[in-house]
């Protein structure tokens, strides 16, 4: 028995869908595989320096002038926050 042309369209669509839904999945979760691996390497190369995760809140002005002052520092963020706090510590 012959389709109709709309059915014809609507399953078309569907195919359309499931292939688009499948390649999405797959393609975000390949990258999020990647970026836990690259976070547990992160960590052990950190562990390895001996570095321990240290949080803590800090007012939304100085957080700009950290970031600021981060983006010329040479090892970033950390490197920054490093250096001013031996630099305190020395002075205290």
């Amino acid at each position: 028995m012959a389709m109709k042309k709309t059915d014809l369209e609507k399953n078309k669509a569907l195919k359309l869908t499931q292939s688009l839904k499948q390649a999405h999945s797959e393609r975000f979760g390949k990258g999020a595989a990647d970026a836990a691996v690259n976070r547990r390497e992160q960590r052990k190369l950190d562990q390895a320096k001996g570095l321990v995760p240290f949080a803590c809140k800090l007012d939304g002005e100085l957080v700009a002038t950290l970031k600021e002052r981060a983006a010329a520092h040479p090892e970033g963020m950390n490197g920054l926050i490093d250096a001013l706090l031996r630099q305190a510590l020395a002075q205290a």
